[in-house]
């Protein structure tokens, strides 16, 4: 094992980790040249066209320094705050990382929060600065941050062009030299830990393992240890960066195993494989369950398409391990799913892939957060929509979560930021300099307020150079009420929602002008009205399609018409005490859909 190293690499989004994984994949001959293509670690059409990673990807290299072989394992992490669950899982099965900053944007907020996460792991890590070739580089300046940030010696940065390839050798030296190579396992049984998996319509599960303990073959009967699913392994490997079969997969490798399994629930990622003949009696720690905080009803356009819409978000499942989901029922838009997600970006990832890699037409609904309720009785329940809240007499407190946030920004911006952060509800906490033109600010904020605009508002008020990193902090009591919309005067459960009490009138009205513009008109006078208890807050009429009855006169006395009008204006209110309003599903979309 003394000639493994196991590493990844992790940065704040768009400074250039897929590219630098692209140049150590050319110096190290595990790509021919003529395979070579930019970002070739991210595989997903959706992660090229938003040159963002999504999904973390492990990768194979051999490499040979002072006349001895090296295998190293890379793993590529994703760098939003969104996917931060796919960097700390990465981060699990490695023994060091390369933490990797932009010359030309210096230490961001998502720098940070990944750092953290690699101290947390006692990783070792190995400062790089990136994008030294631009004219735009401030390779000094950005020293003197990572300095502040973690203590280093100036000569412990290197200094490299991912695009160039300039000084990506020393990064290889490096990795070698500092990054421990794995230790020996206390426990002789195999153990081997899910880092990620995925599903193949041939081959079935396909879950990639970092092997502690033992070694796993091709033929091995094995046993996860949390499902307690057996299986037999149809093929083991590597990554190459495509898959490459071997033998078997040692101790302190990283690679896939094809379990054999069609069962998509059998096969969790934290899960611990071992075998079935002679099991371990100790599973891995795995790891800390991940709580979604964004949640969205997912609903399929046409009603036939519920089952082919769970299939996929299973499969989808398998290879997202921070989704959760449970089906539910509206009476707008038929049978369906509350998903959870730890983020919006995390939510239009998702959205996307089910319409493009299933061929699905979804509606999402408008995202909310988790509220907690404590009722009256003492009881405590977590709510997830606005359908799911008791009476108003039986909650005695309703609290929301808060986050912990880090904005970073060029001093010149901190009072706009400041004023925005204060319209969101935030409570300031400190401010630290990274150096004399950059400051980290600290917030407490809502989740419910970063929600839906405060990322694009906070790049605007910042000419786009802030940059934003949050974490759940804890519960805190809020004044929240359920908004009700009537029409004719019947509650439309669908349409309901939940809004902070000071905010409730600007939302009852902004809700009650858009069905105005948009619910076709009736043969009576509609009236639209948006409630907090039995309490109007906003309203607005629409006007009853008016039939021209005296069309059929070519004259006569005036009685003759006024008792025509009396018919028709009887007949209209006789209809208002009846008349139901059907609400078309383009309403329901104008209103719910994000």
């Amino acid at each position: 094992m003394n000639n493994i190293r196991n590493f990844c690499i992790i940065a704040h989004i768009d400074h250039g980790k897929s590219t630098l994984a692209d140049r150590l994949l050319e110096f190290t001959g595990t790509v021919s040249k003529r395979e070579m293509k930019a970002q070739i670690l991210d595989s997903m059409d959706l992660e090229r066209e938003r040159g963002i990673t999504i999904k973390l990807t492990p990768v194979r290299m051999n490499y040979s320094l002072n006349g001895q072989n090296y295998i190293l394992n890379l793993i590529d992490t994703p760098g939003h705050v969104d996917f931060n669950y796919e960097v700390s899982r990465s981060l699990a099965a490695v023994e060091g990382t390369i933490l990797l900053v932009d010359a030309t944007q210096g230490v961001q907020a998502q720098t940070i929060g990944n750092l953290y996460l690699a101290l947390e792991q006692n990783l070792k890590i190995i400062p790089v600065i990136n994008k030294i070739d631009l004219p735009s580089a401030k390779v000094k300046e950005t020293k003197q941050e990572i300095i502040n940030l973690i203590g280093c010696q100036e000569e412990d940065i290197l200094s490299v062009s991912a695009k160039t390839g300039e000084g990506v050798e020393k990064i290889l030296a490096k990795v070698i030299e500092l990054i421990p190579p794995p230790q020996n396992d206390k426990v002789q049984e195999t153990r081997a830990m899910i880092f990620d998996s995925v599903y193949d319509d041939y081959r079935g599960v396909v879950a990639y393992v970092r092997v502690l303990s033992g070694n796993l073959k091709r033929g091995d009967k094995i046993l996860m240890m949390a499902t307690q699913k057996e299986s037999e392994l149809i093929e083991v490997g590597y990554f190459k960066p495509k898959y490459s079969s071997s033998d078997c997969v040692k101790a302190g490798e990283i690679g896939y195993v094809v379990s054999g399994l069609k069962n998509i629930e059998g096969c969790r990622v934290g899960d611990t494989i071992t075998l079935k003949d002679a099991p371990s009696q100790q599973a891995l720690p795995g790891y800390k369950d991940v709580k979604p905080m964004v949640f969205a009803g997912i609903f399929c356009q046409q009603g036939n398409d519920f089952e082919r819409l769970r299939e996929a978000i299973l499969k989808l499942k398998l290879n997202d391990a921070a989704l959760t989901f449970e089906a539910e029922h509206s009476s707008a838009l038929g049978f369906g799913f509350r998903c959870g997600f730890l983020g919006l970006l995390h939510l239009d990832i998702f959205r996307e892939r089910l319409e493009r890699e299933y061929n699905l037409k979804i509606i999402v609904t408008v995202p909310s957060v988790a509220y907690q309720i404590t009722k009256t009785s003492g009881e405590k329940t977590i709510i997830k929509s606005p359908q799911d809240l008791p009476d108003q007499t039986f909650i005695k407190l309703i609290e929301e979560p808060w986050v912990k946030s880090d904005i970073v920004s060029p001093k010149e911006y901190i009072g706009a930021i400041m004023q925005l952060v204060q319209e969101k509800h935030g409570l300031y906490q400190n401010t630290e300099y990274l150096e004399a033109n950059r400051a980290i600010m600290h917030y407490h904020i809502p989740l419910a307020s970063i929600l839906v605009d405060f990322y694009d508002r906070l790049k605007s008020v910042s000419s786009g150079y802030a940059s934003l990193n949050y974490e759940i902090l804890n519960y805190q009591s809020a004044d929240i009420v359920k908004l009700k919309i009537l029409v004719a005067e019947e509650d439309v459960e669908a349409l309901s929602f939940l809004v902070y009490e000071d905010e409730a009138y600007r939302a009852g009205r902004s809700v009650v002008q858009k069905l105005k513009e948009s619910l076709p008109r009736q043969m009576f006078e509609v009236k639209i009205q948006a409630t907090i208890g039995g309490k109007i807050i906003a309203s607005e009429r629409i006007p009853a399609m008016r039939k021209d009855v005296l069309a059929k006169m070519s004259g006569g006395d005036w009685t003759r018409k006024m008792k025509l009008l009396q018919k028709q204006k009887s007949g209209k209110k006789k209809m208002l005490s009846k008349g139901r309003v059907e609400i078309p599903s383009e309403t329901y979309l104008a209103i719910l859909k994000r």
